[in-house]
């Protein structure tokens, strides 16, 4: 009623002072003369409709058939929009489909303009392995998009359609080239898909299936050109560099908004682009009304919606837990969506600290100084809502060492928000993959983190109230803290089971590589389906490659396809880490590998259980001696398996750790 009071008042003072005169100029956006406009399209200065109305060749469109293009580039590109703010033109860029060879981007080398980084994402559509790299064939990053349906990881083209992963770009670029994977490449006969940088504006709106893509590039001026322009009275000149990803930095020029104004209209790069108003005092009251309702209103609505995000994520059933058992409510903390955003600086970019299937995580810093790790959900699902306070309530009150510490939960934003220990040493996925040879690992270390992350998984499968089934268990869902213990993380897909159940029937999820071919198969998890999976971390702490290579193909890209087969072999020394050779004893490593072999078993039923693997793990990594300096004996031992390698087949290429798969 008050709200609405207000406004009729407001209504009016509105009429009696929509009477009184003001003076307001044009905004500007072309030279005097030259258009602005080429169909829909804003063309404002630098750039230039026509070679007279453009500070440089470069930067003059033609306007054919109402359609903009960028001339001086061969191919011509399609000009979308210009943002004066960012720097950066929008034009419709080739969409990249050819799965046959190595396909080149457009070259911006003697141009003015570069792929813009914060602009853009990597996304790749369909049945595709997509790997983009630099012009000395270096990798920048990659993306995968594929299923399987049997236990050998055979890529099944029915199940890709419309399939869809993401990344970014390491660094601006002015050219790239990309290798296309399909599965007719592959030896099937499906289409192949697409690949392309895409604007980032663009993806959120959703991408067409024409054979255009919006990308933006980064403009630049240079020192010459810039002296030409001479800026509004109310904007800046401001000299900065632009860094490129070899070291280099290209000179740059930019026109700002001043402190003094800030106009929403007209164009900085014009000197009579940006002109005054001219108001009157009745005009300024109006103005601070406006405002002032704006707040009233504003903080009207977000109190509403935060109220309607609390009942829709679960809060009304946290309140029913806290009636039926205050002393079990009491433990999850209630965090509001103002503490959230306060401690990340509104979800800053800056704050990310990895991004993955179920969410992105930010680093945070509470009010009371504690650091933690806020991670923000892509998606609720309504249907689970009582299956995830559940979780909230029983995993805040997980004690143990080597699992991280979840401080509460934030309901009142779209996703909720969970809000746990921050761990400062990063993934063992980058101290395994990333690791320098000044800073190896070694094989004592890898031992302790087995040890503790399979101590971790005895304790949620047996020691707690309910058992915890973690079902995504990977190296980058291991963290490590300031004394490289092992913290087991991110519970997003984690599932609860009554004491009397042996099994959880559920949508396949986990991540290619560390799925469980079990489970994949029957859509019934059990706790030794996490078993199967920590046996792939066990040999990527042994081998020290990656889950999935990107450079081999058939079962060899399957890490735990080509350790088994090389257990079979009697050749699994061979794929071994050089460190882990040089620090351990043949019975030490075998013993390990044949573990990791009972884990990685096919049949559910014949691997051990968690605790017997901690069991294990102990007794090895306490007989281990870490000083011990091996003999030249055990180095000739070694010599004719490690001859059987080649250094190529050593190397693998780095996806994106988060290529999660959804039945």
């Amino acid at each position: 009623m008050k709200l609405f009071q207000s406004y009729h008042h407001f209504l009016l003072l509105v009429i009696l002072l929509s009477l009184t005169t003001t003076s307001v100029a044009v905004p500007k956006y072309a030279k005097t003369g030259c258009k602005d406009t080429c169909g829909n399209v804003s063309i404002p200065f630098p750039f230039g409709i026509g070679g007279n109305c453009s500070v440089n060749k470069w930067y003059t469109v033609e306007c054919n058939s109402s359609k903009p293009y960028l001339s001086a580039l061969i191919p011509h590109l399609e000009v979308v929009g210009v943002d004066l703010e960012n720097q950066t033109v929008t034009v419709n860029m080739p969409a990249i489909s050819n799965c046959s060879s190595q396909t080149k981007s457009v070259d911006l080398g003697t141009t003015p303009f570069m792929y813009s980084k914060s602009q853009n994402k990597f996304v790749a559509q369909g049945c595709v392995l997509a790997v983009m790299m630099d012009n000395n064939g270096s990798v920048l990053t990659g993306c995968y998009n594929t299923s399987i349906n049997d236990t050998t990881y055979v890529i099944d083209r029915n199940k890709c359609s419309g399939i869809s992963c993401e990344t970014t770009i390491p660094h601006i670029l002015k050219s790239y080239s990309m290798n296309l994977m399909g599965l007719k490449s592959l030896g099937g006969d499906a289409p192949c898909g697409f690949a392309h940088l895409v604007d980032r504006n663009s993806y959120v709106e959703g991408i067409s299936s024409s054979n255009y893509v919006k990308t933006s590039l980064l403009w630049t001026l240079s020192r010459h050109d810039f002296d030409q322009i001479r800026c509004s009275d109310y904007a800046d000149a401001i000299h900065f560099s632009v860094k490129l990803g070899n070291g280099n930095s290209i000179p740059s020029g930019k026109c700002t908004l001043s402190y003094r104004y800030t106009p929403t209209l007209g164009n900085p790069y014009l000197e009579d682009g940006l002109e005054g108003v001219s108001i009157s005092t009745g005009v300024l009251f109006l103005a601070a009304l406006t405002y002032i309702l704006y707040k009233l209103i504003k903080k009207t609505k977000d109190r509403r919606r935060r109220k309607r995000f609390f009942k829709r994520n679960g809060g009304l059933l946290l309140k029913q837990q806290e009636e039926a058992d205050p002393s079990l409510v009491d433990q999850t903390m209630l965090f509001t969506s103002r503490q959230l955003e306060k401690a990340t600086d509104n979800f800053n970019e800056n704050r990310v600290l990895g991004r993955g299937g179920q969410g992105t995580v930010y680093k945070g810093m509470l009010v009371d100084g504690r650091i933690v790790a806020i991670k923000k959900s892509k998606i609720v699902d309504e249907s689970q809502l009582e299956q995830f306070i559940n979780e909230v309530v029983i995993l805040s009150q997980v004690n143990h060492r080597n699992v991280v510490k979840l401080l509460g939960c934030c309901l009142e934003t779209d996703v909720p928000l969970l809000v746990s220990e921050f761990i400062p040493n990063g993934t063992l996925y980058d101290r395994i993959h990333c690791e320098t040879d000044e800073d190896p690992m070694s094989l004592n270390m890898r031992l302790q983190i087995a040890t503790e992350v399979a101590g971790a998984l005895a304790y949620l499968h047996s020691a707690t109230s309910i058992p915890v089934y973690h079902r995504d268990i990977k190296t980058t869902n291991i963290l490590l803290d300031d004394k490289y213990r092992a913290k087991v993380s991110d519970f997003g897909t984690s599932r609860f089971v009554s004491i009397d159940q042996t099994h959880l029937t559920t949508l396949v999820k986990g991540t290619f590589g560390y799925l469980d071919p079990e489970y994949f198969q029957s859509s019934q998890f059990t706790e030794k389906s996490d078993v199967y999976s920590f046996g792939v971390v066990l040999v990527e702490l042994l081998t020290g490659e990656r889950a999935i290579s990107l450079t081999r193909f058939g079962e060899n890209r399957s890490l735990a396809a080509r350790f088994m087969l090389a257990m079979e072999e009697g050749r699994v020394m061979s794929i071994f880490d050089g460190m882990v050779i040089r620090e351990g004893t043949s019975d030490e490593l075998l013993a390990v590998a044949n573990l990791a072999m009972r884990c990685l078993n096919f049949n559910g039923k014949n691997r051990p259980t968690m605790k017997e693997v901690a069991v294990e793990l102990e007794t090895v990594r306490t007989s281990h001696i870490p000083s011990a300096v091996q003999t030249n004996t055990k180095a000739v031992t070694y010599e004719h398996e490690l001859s059987m390698l080649s250094y190529g087949e050593l190397t693998s290429t780095i996806l994106s750790s988060d290529e999660n798969i959804t039945q």
